[in-house]
């Protein structure tokens, strides 16, 4: 009978111990693998006035991206990212104004990407990163990228699908940032000193023809007695192959960005971002003076919500457009630690040149953002 006893003790002991090296396996295994996401769904109805033709309407739209990060060593990274989309939103015909409402990648921007006949897979890139000593790294990435996740990010007006979502307040409409497409980024940090380039080639522009971007930006983050700020300069401009506006020459794109964000406390936050924009190619957009705050849940006792108030005033280009000018509040719930809810209302404006009407009105929305 003892015998029984100390046999049964020791497999009890040895399915213990299995169990445990299994629980460790799929922990080392979900160290290096990891599987997020975003599900937004958002309705926003346009009324728009002193447009010849001009109608109330409203539009919903849903995109979905799913990524897959692979870390098979502390340094190296690979990232794969697809997307997907139900529905453009207002981003027709329809939509009386020139900046979109909601700077999503909907329905249309995820088929041929950039011409490349290429649908749904927006990312692919492997990325190594040299440590120099402590705050001092310096990653290289390969492969499909977007240069909005190196260029004029911004901690408060830089999400479309929880912070700001007309693009006007998301990034600079003068940067002709690319996405989606052949490059290769650097990332230099060193203790608060960052430094940033990227170098893409696109399948095509509006005019069909293929061309390089290039883009560069330094930045810096303090500490004050208010709390955390970041500052950055950016730079970007591209090869000669962008028309002129008689259509008798190609030019390159040119712009150059100052993006700030700072903390005002625990409640506040502050942000601008101003940029200037070269016009010999042709620019709808030339100039950006945009600007904001953000305010923390916690001023109504619940951390998991924020408002953000913001406005954009934007010089037009060489083209139709004389100015826009654009407001936006929105109000976001975070329901939990993956659903929250937002409403958003936006003002826009757009005086046009002579020989166009201007027109302006509201438009109102709700979104639906799932994170995980």
């Amino acid at each position: 009978m003892t015998q029984i006893k100390q046999r049964l003790a020791e497999l009890e002991k040895i399915t213990e111990t299995n169990k445990s090296n299994e629980s460790a396996e799929i922990g080392r295994i979900s160290d290096k693998i990891a599987l997020n996401g975003i599900i937004a769904g958002a309705y926003q109805y346009e009324s728009a006035k002193d447009r010849p033709g001009a109608k109330d309407f409203g539009r919903g739209a849903v995109p979905i991206q799913l990524e897959l990060s692979i870390k098979p060593t502390k340094n190296d990274d690979v990232f794969l990212k697809f997307g997907f989309g139900a529905g453009n939103g207002l981003n027709t015909d329809d939509h009386s104004f020139a900046l979109a409402p909601w700077a999503a990648s909907l329905e249309d921007d995820v088929r041929d990407i950039n011409g490349r006949n290429r649908d749904y897979l927006l990312a692919a890139w492997y990325k190594h990163t040299f440590d120099f000593g402590k705050d001092h790294t310096l990653g290289i990435t390969g492969g499909i990228i977007d240069a909005t996740d190196y260029l004029d990010d911004n901690k408060y007006a830089n999400d479309e699908y929880t912070q700001f979502m007309n693009e006007a307040l998301t990034n600079g409409p003068n940067t002709f940032l690319p996405s989606y497409d052949i490059g290769g980024a650097m990332e230099w940090e060193m203790e608060k000193l960052s430094l940033r380039g990227v170098i893409m080639q696109l399948g095509e522009n509006d005019e069909g023809k293929a061309y390089q971007f290039y883009g560069a930006q330094i930045g810096y983050t303090i500490d004050t007695p208010l709390g955390e700020g970041n500052y950055r300069v950016m730079f970007d401009t591209t090869s000669d192959d962008f028309s002129d506006p008689d259509g008798s020459d190609t030019e390159a794109l040119k712009c150059f960005i100052i993006s700030f964000d700072q903390e005002l406390g625990d409640i506040l936050g502050a942000w601008i971002r101003f940029g200037w924009s070269d016009d010999k190619a042709i620019v709808h957009f030339q100039d950006l003076y945009s600007g904001g705050i953000n305010i923390s849940g916690k001023l109504w006792n619940r951390e998991q919500d924020n408002a953000g108030i913001g406005c954009a005033y934007l010089k037009g280009g060489n083209q139709e457009i004389e100015t826009s000018k654009v407001a936006e509040a929105y109000l976001r719930i975070g329901l939990n630690e993956v659903f929250s809810t937002t409403l958003d209302l936006q003002y826009l404006k757009d005086n046009h040149k002579i020989g166009a009407d201007d027109v302006k009105g509201w438009i109102s929305g709700i979104r639906m953002t799932a994170e995980f």
